[in-house]
């Protein structure tokens, strides 16, 4: 069978697919996935590449569900796997044509994602998980810069402070979902979680100050994770009071606090919906790190 230039079969023996227009191939390619384009058509021709680089085929970057396939890896502690995952980010927003809406990504830098908030207005969820060299620095241009931001994942990463949440808070008032989850300490029951120690070590956690922050600036919040945060009941008392849309809380490993005081702050909530308690029951568990050189 002879295949032409254009990935199809040759004259009498199906569709010329060289000949097909930008159209159908478009209407194609939005069937599959970002990946699925990524190791299929752009491999085929340059005029599939092309159009794979389409800004509506790129109106949204999703790395997350190829996360949690490997839900283990050392390497992704490293430089050169965060080069690349910023070059991937950064050739995304140029194809977007600034028309990208969603980033889901994990070890990304300060370097992609400000090229990302610079270019990206439009973008209204983000997802940047153990992501050790995002900082503030980044966090300020998407707080400036995405007034339409309804959707932030900030778990485990752990270089963006109180004060990146407060200019959230204050600069995206459409922001309805926030996860703010720490690493978990290592139990039986857990899975495995591989960090390195002096990450962890390096940064110091503020509970309760990010609490306050949360119920001062981020009314409208539906949906809150805290996993493993060291607020007391006088920082959950802050999110209660300040944020009395929730529907949704997540406070477990929350092991500084008690199942009194939790159960009377969040009696205020009236359209809480579904909350996740600290299993006050289980012993402190022990963390598993990674020691590097």
């Amino acid at each position: 069978m002879e295949v032409n230039d254009g990935g199809g079969m040759g004259p009498g023996l199906g569709p010329n697919w060289a000949e097909m227009t930008r159209e159908c191939l478009l209407d194609i390619f939005s069937r599959l996935s970002q990946e699925e384009r990524w190791i299929g058509p752009m491999l085929v021709c340059k005029t599939w590449m092309n159009t794979c680089h389409e800004p509506s085929l790129n109106t949204i970057f999703d790395l997350e569900t190829r996360f949690q396939s490997f839900p283990e890896s050392i390497n992704w502690w490293t430089p050169e796997f965060e080069d690349k995952v910023d070059s991937f980010l950064r050739s995304v927003v140029d194809w977007s044509e600034g028309g990208l809406t969603e980033i889901r990504v994990r070890h990304c830098s300060d370097r992609s994602l400000s090229y990302a908030a610079e270019r990206c207005p439009k973008l209204e969820v983000l997802w940047i998980k153990s992501c050790p060299h995002v900082t503030d620095a980044s966090m300020a241009k998407i707080a400036t810069n995405s007034p339409n931001l309804r959707e932030l994942d900030v778990s485990y990463t752990y270089c963006i402070s109180h004060e990146s949440l407060s200019m959230l808070g204050r600069h995206c008032p459409n922001l309805e979902i926030l996860k703010r989850n720490l690493l978990p300490r290592q139990g039986p029951n857990l899975p495995t979680v591989v960090v390195p120690v002096d990450y962890i070590l390096a940064f110091p956690r503020y509970g309760n100050i990010e609490c306050q922050i949360i119920g001062r600036h981020m009314p409208r919040l539906k949906h809150l994770e805290l996993q493993y945060s060291t607020m007391t009941v006088k920082g959950l008392a802050s999110v209660c009071k300040g944020c009395s849309n929730l529907e949704y809380l997540d406070l477990w490993g929350c092991l500084s606090l008690t199942n009194s005081d939790t159960t009377r702050c969040i009696s205020s909530l009236k359209n809480l919906m579904e909350i996740k308690k600290p299993d006050f029951n289980r012993p402190v568990d022990i963390m598993r790190l990674l020691r590097t050189n």
